[in-house]
């Protein structure tokens, strides 16, 4: 297990949360890069935790895609997707996600909607390179969550987290200087369920989902 950043402990409700956000936040921001081996003992004494929450955190995100198991190797990061693995995923994505956001329009409520509204419009100002980046991933995830939580259906949720998961993995290499579009997508979609407008908001959110792939793709060209 090689990497050169120290891991930073995340504070949530329960000591397995806690363990787990991290080790999560961790293979996101590549502190445990793709393709790393992953030493539970070697974890748990970092974290200053027993083994037993770091073993059913890593359980959770192998169950997410992010990590792999083999037998008698243990865990390592998952690696990043080829061009062809990556293009399949966001062909899922559009089949997913477009149908999640016309169920949003046709199914939330208005209070439902205006927090999405609301969501969409905050922006990452500020911040270090780590941290910003930690920040407006975040951000996109959720208003996807959102997004998915509205089309009423758990699982459709579920399948476009798991996508999502594996979209994270690359978003070290996504060109930042385009965020500003990104944002303004996701006003265009918010608004398009707050309308309660299901062409309208499938037809955002399948030109937010192609031109986001144009983005990252440029990545695979470097």
């Amino acid at each position: 297990m090689t990497r050169l950043l120290p891991l930073v402990r995340l504070h949530r409700p329960t000591l397995g949360d806690d363990v787990y956000e991290t080790l999560r936040s961790a293979v996101l921001e590549h502190i445990l890069a793709p393709g790393d081996r992953v030493n539970i003992d070697a974890l748990a004494r970092e974290l200053d935790v027993s083994p037993t929450p770091v073993r059913e955190a890593l359980a959770r995100l192998e169950s997410e895609g992010l990590l792999r198991k083999r037998p008698r190797a243990g865990y390592t990061v998952s690696p990043l997707l080829t061009v062809a693995e990556f293009n399949d995923m966001f062909d899922m994505r559009l089949l997913l996600e477009c149908t999640a956001a016309r169920w949003a329009a046709e199914r939330a409520t208005d209070t439902q909607c205006d927090s999405l509204v609301e969501e969409a419009a905050r922006t990452v100002d500020s911040g270090d390179e780590h941290s910003w980046h930690a920040a407006f991933t975040a951000l996109d995830a959720r208003l996807h969550d959102m997004v998915a939580q509205l089309s009423a259906s758990p699982l459709l949720r579920e399948s476009i987290n798991r996508l999502h998961a594996h979209l994270h993995l690359h978003r070290r290499y996504f060109p930042y200087v385009q965020t500003a579009i990104t944002n303004d997508e996701h006003r265009d979609l918010a608004a398009a369920i707050r309308a309660h407008d299901p062409d309208r908001a499938e037809a955002a959110m399948r030109r937010h989902l192609i031109r986001a792939r144009e983005r990252h793709l440029v990545a695979f060209e470097d």
